[in-house]
């Protein structure tokens, strides 16, 4: 709301007032009617109606997947040329430039409307337009070729170098770009062939793209073709696993609500259902999942606030409930405590931790249970 305040910001004028002396108040009270209905117009805008899921509220498995297809499909496509002008809204990182996330990080700058690919030779020519989802998965099908909840902008000769790889974890690389995204054979349990891995930055950012594509086009996918990731649409077992898992490691930004929002008001008129609850992922594809909403609903911590040196207690129905991972707010791991009690885990925290605000991660496999902010004074 600030960022919308500042926008908006007026100059003063002169208010009209049956009273004189009364000029200086309408004025300003004026100003503040017309900012507030101008915010809220524009929130009203980007975000989602309220009831916009209803349709999904107590669903999992198939039958989830299917009322989210039903709520997100037949979207408004967009042309090709006009996906250039939808990144001015979509992956402006500020003052023009490309939030691009296979050069975030490395020595050079795109800025949009200016380096456009075009040919390119090496990293840092040009960017272009990267399907998440390879076009030649869906036979260049119209519709997902125009789909701007899995196309981004990024650094054209990266693009070419992931071709139309899956995404995995790396064990070897072969490439390795400027920002660290690597080319390489895959260490993910299930596959072992070549793989094209995003930094962790936005690896949960990929993984939301690929689930959506999934979804929306779920009895959709007659004349898709299949890929080492997917069966039309698709994703196979080794594959999803690490989606569920890059899903998890990497919470949803600004960036990608923002994006969202935008992508939802001014193009096509549907959301990422995975950016607004993340949880549905392991709603449709954890078999597990029931007992990991059981276990969340009964999981506490304290004391929080906590002071360093002491001992912080998870506390609730524990039963598989194996670890405890504390993180600062970038995300960083400080520390990881494990353990197999039934009823309670115990961490204690370091001495020398800094005062401050930090993301308790309560874990069962590898999947998150519940996270809460803790407060270190």
């Amino acid at each position: 709301m600030d960022s919308l305040l500042v926008a908006l910001r007026l100059p003063p004028f002169k208010g009209v007032s049956d009273r004189a002396g009364d000029s200086k108040t309408y004025s300003m009270k004026k100003h503040l009617f017309l900012l507030l209905a101008l915010s809220l117009a524009v929130l009203a805008k980007a975000q989602a109606p309220s009831n916009y899921y209803n349709s999904a509220n107590g669903l999992t498995g198939n039958q989830l997947k299917v009322a989210l297809h039903n709520i997100i499909k037949g979207h408004t496509s967009i042309s090709y040329a006009q996906l250039w002008n939808a990144f001015w809204s979509t992956d402006d990182k500020g003052n023009g430039v490309v939030w691009d996330m296979y050069s975030d990080g490395a020595n050079y700058t795109y800025y949009l409307g200016q380096d456009q690919c075009g040919n390119y030779s090496g990293e840092g020519d040009c960017y272009n337009r990267e399907h998440s989802w390879p076009q030649s998965w869906f036979n260049d099908q119209t519709t997902p070729r125009t789909d701007l909840h899995h196309i981004f902008p990024t650094d054209g000769y990266v693009n070419g170098r992931r071709s139309n790889y899956a995404f995995g974890e790396v064990r070897n690389a072969s490439w390795t770009s400027q920002n660290g995204s690597k080319l390489g054979t895959c260490k993910t349990t299930g596959f072992s062939g070549t793989v094209f891995e995003p930094i962790d930055e936005y690896k949960g950012d990929f993984a939301r793209a690929i689930m959506y594509m999934s979804v929306r086009y779920y009895s959709e996918d007659g004349s898709w073709g299949s890929s080492d990731m997917t069966t039309k649409a698709e994703i196979k077992p080794w594959a999803i696993d690490m989606m569920l898992r890059w899903n998890d490691l990497d919470p949803v930004s600004q960036k990608e609500i923002d994006r969202n929002n935008v992508i939802y008001s001014d193009y096509q008129h549907n959301r990422n259902p995975f950016v607004d609850h993340p949880e549905y992922a392991r709603m449709i594809w954890d078999p597990s999942w029931s007992l990991v909403e059981e276990m969340s609903a009964s999981v506490c911590l304290f004391p929080n606030p906590v002071e360093p040196g002491h001992v912080l207690h998870v506390s609730g129905n524990c039963n598989g409930f194996d670890a405890v991972v504390i993180c600062d707010l970038s995300g960083r791991t400080l520390m990881k405590a494990t353990g197999n009690q039934v009823g309670e885990l115990a961490v204690t925290l370091p001495e020398n931790i800094a005062k401050g605000c930090y993301i308790v991660k309560m874990m069962w496999g590898n999947a998150i249970v519940k996270h809460e902010k803790l407060l270190v004074k």
